[in-house]
């Protein structure tokens, strides 16, 4: 790890891989003036899923950067691969000299003092013990031998973070299901941390336990919280048709319509490439979908005009991805779509809560309202399990329709 000394501001510099591009990521504890610096390196973006500046990955471009900043920032350039090779052969009980880049990336930690805790998620500076932090190394790298998915793998870090920083001193390795119920028991009393949220840090903890210590039915006596049996958020088919018909932008509009339409998750939505739409079977291709699973999906006449337009009109034509976001070859971001549906909600003064998962759940719906099969409902979703696919019975009006209310015989 190289250091400048300088004053007290810090910036740190790392490479990253992000959306299939290789940048340096610049993490900074002061906004000014570092903000207005940035802004003027050539190729500069702001990423909101790393909340960091990234800049392209030239030499020149950080050696200018370093010299813009000379003396106003303690500037320290993290070779993750090095450092994790010093933490892989370092005895046990040294501290790691730097966390790998999913850890070293934006991390949410729930405050520790429940007085404190105002609802929001915050950062907060980690302070864990250095046999802790081995197994936090531990616990990183099997969760990326073991191949699981960026967004799994930001979740469970930032769980199992929580967990060390709360135990303090007390090694990882010693506590038995009895102490974790203790700890369980302190989220959900002291914290009062949702349903959801403890299924989040017993999946981590259980991930912890199971696969990286390798203890068999570790959580066999831990018990899971219920969960709340919630209807999915949906939209009945006029609010659809005012949200597309509200939506100007001939790009939006396909977005939404591309995800109404196929029920699509927004990651598959903007993971699209021309290359998946099958204009002669009238089929999409989803590749490597929740679970790395590939599917095939029907493509609605209406969305392939919709489609054919949008590719003739919009200028310049995508590179790489269907939707590609500011900069050629990157895919749009999953945060501005969502920012994009909730416009157009405004736009049509629809109050309902729901985003874009909520046209995936409006797909499945309107298509039980019509009489689909279930089972067809569930291959098109990308289900594994037909209960899954089963919920969205308890929303439909296909059997409801049917009824008719003692009411409606009292000749009022």
């Amino acid at each position: 790890m190289y250091k400048i000394e300088s004053s007290k501001p810090t910036l740190e510099v790392q490479k990253l891989r992000h959306r299939n591009a290789e940048w340096w990521a610049l993490k900074c504890n002061h906004k000014e003036p570092f903000n207005s610096i940035v802004k003027k390196v050539e190729g500069r973006r702001w990423s909101a899923t790393w909340n960091v500046w990234l800049i392209p990955q030239a030499t020149r471009l950080i050696d200018e950067l370093k010299q813009k900043l000379q003396g106003q920032f303690e500037i320290i350039i993290i070779d993750k691969d090095a450092e994790l090779k010093k933490v892989e052969t370092a005895e046990k009980g040294c501290p790691p000299a730097i966390y790998p880049s999913e850890i070293w990336s934006k991390t949410i930690i729930r405050p520790l003092d429940p007085s404190s805790q105002t609802g929001r998620k915050s950062n907060i500076q980690l302070k864990i013990s250095k046999e802790n932090q081995i197994a936090l190394v531990a616990f990183s790298k099997e969760l990326v031998l073991k191949g699981y998915s960026p967004s799994t793998i930001k979740t469970y870090t930032g769980e199992f973070m929580s967990f060390l920083q709360i135990i303090k001193g007390v090694p990882a390795t010693e506590f038995s299901p009895e102490r974790l119920k203790d700890y369980l028991y302190y989220c959900a009393t002291e914290l009062k941390l949702s349903e959801s949220t403890l299924h989040s840090k017993i999946n981590a903890l259980k991930f912890y336990y199971e696969q990286v210590l390798g203890r068999e039915k570790f959580f066999w006596d831990v018990p899971r919280p219920k969960k709340k049996q919630q209807n999915p958020a949906m939209f009945n088919q006029d609010e659809i048709a005012a949200i597309i018909k509200g939506t100007e932008n001939i790009k939006h509009k396909a977005m939404l319509m591309v995800a109404y339409s196929s029920g699509l998750r927004v990651s598959e939505v903007v993971a699209l490439k021309p290359s998946n739409i099958d204009s002669k079977r009238m089929c999409l291709h989803i590749e490597q979908g929740k679970g790395k699973k590939d599917r095939m999906v029907s493509l609605s006449p209406v969305l392939l005009v919709m489609l054919r337009e949008y590719w003739q009109q919009w200028k310049p034509k995508p590179k790489v991805y269907l939707f590609e976001g500011q900069e050629a070859g990157i895919q749009y971001s999953t945060r501005s779509l969502q920012e994009v549906l909730q416009q157009a909600k405004d736009r049509a003064s629809i109050k309902k809560k729901g985003s874009i998962h909520a046209l995936r759940h409006s797909f499945a719906t309107h298509l039980l309202d019509k009489g689909a099969d279930v089972s067809m409902i569930m291959k098109l979703l990308g289900h594994n399990d037909v209960r899954t696919t089963m919920r969205y019975l308890h929303v439909t009006n296909r059997d409801l329709l049917q009824i008719v209310s003692p009411l409606d015989s009292l000749n009022l």
